[in-house]
């Protein structure tokens, strides 16, 4: 049995969702202690717990003391992830791109395509957007040999939640490694700003414009698709944007709205975090540096890529890939290399 302290590193649930990812893969018992002991409601949260019961169905396990603030689980899978199709509402706003961020590995390795429908929150604070998973995260996997796909069907907010998302994988076998350690020159930079139920407030237009505007001054011009929604469940706003580099990487940036959040200030605050990780020189944005660090280890080869820089995400990651699957790690400045174990 492998025990891992969840009050390490970050303390965050990142390390009870990629624990129980990695478990269900290697096939191994797991203990893990202390779920997010730091935090202001310690213990798992719904969209944890989702995630830990989805890999226990998925992979025909066992799982003790699993509830909504547990602070200690034990989970023991039952065999390999087969594939197909499967359906899990968080029940909260809880985030459904960390949660399928966590079961897309096992479905890369999985016998048989797979299919995911998940409902909770799509755009909030704190989480990866749909937006930078469906057009910087997936295109990066792809060049590792992962082929997923990822449609919103309905836009999700805090606090109701109630957004879905499919998610469509085929297995990929050995994953190939990446070597990003150059930008590369920014050519184009594409965007989306979403609005649900607030076209009379022309909210997605003076999204758009503020974060047009502000990257004019730094000379970028921007398309952004406007879009306005009327089937999500409460009002809400997301930006996001997504620069392609003249040697194929993406780097982006996105925002949620929120009550008393402008539509101004989002689109400045997309283009300011945009630029800060542009002028780090680094090959990809500060989401995707911790983001690739599971599939990277679980590679065949050495994938080596220049980051913004290192956070306690991805401290946090390299710790869980080194505890695990036994991959070798380094960081040198601001350039992260991974020796990944091949898996397959």
């Amino acid at each position: 049995m492998i025990t891992i302290d969840g009050a390490a590193k970050s303390g965050s649930g990142t390390i009870v969702r990629y624990s129980v990812a990695l478990a269900s893969l290697l096939g191994k018992e797991i203990r893990i202690e202390n779920i997010r002991a730091g935090r202001d409601k310690p213990g798992l949260r719904a969209q944890h717990l989702k995630v830990v019961q989805a890999c226990q169905e998925m992979c025909r396990g066992v799982v003790d003391n699993a509830a909504v603030g547990s602070k200690k689980i034990t989970y023991t899978p039952g065999g390999r992830f087969n594939g197909g199709e499967y359906s899990w509402d968080i029940g909260t706003a809880g985030s459904t791109i960390m949660m399928a961020q966590t079961l897309l590995p096992l479905a890369c390795f999985a016998r048989k395509p797979s299919k995911f429908r998940l409902e909770g929150g799509l755009f909030q604070d704190f989480a990866p957007s749909a937006y930078h998973m469906k057009f910087v995260l997936l295109r990066f996997l792809k060049r590792m040999g992962v082929r997923a796909e990822l449609d919103i069907i309905r836009p999700g907010y805090v606090p109701r939640g109630g957004g879905i998302m499919e998610v469509r994988v085929e297995p990929a076998g050995k994953l190939k490694p990446l070597n990003l350690t150059e930008q590369g020159e920014i050519f184009s930079v594409k965007g989306i700003a979403l609005s649900s139920h607030l076209k009379e407030k022309r909210v997605s237009q003076r999204m758009a414009a503020e974060c047009q505007r502000v990257l004019s001054s730094y000379g970028y011009k921007a398309e952004i698709e406007k879009i306005e929604d009327e089937s999500s469940l409460q009002e809400g706003a997301a930006l996001a944007i997504y620069a392609e580099t003249s040697l194929g990487n993406r780097m982006g940036s996105d925002r949620a709205g929120r009550p008393g959040r402008s539509s101004e200030s989002i689109g400045r605050y997309v283009v300011e975090r945009f630029i800060e990780d542009v002028k780090t020189s680094a090959a990809v944005d500060r989401y995707i540096a911790d983001q690739l660090i599971i599939y990277a280890g679980l590679a065949e080869g050495v994938t080596r890529y220049s980051v913004p820089g290192i956070t306690e995400h991805v401290g946090t990651n390299l710790w869980l890939i080194e505890e695990f699957l036994g991959a070798r790690t380094k960081i040198d400045g601001n350039l992260i290399e991974i020796e990944g174990i091949g898996f397959a």
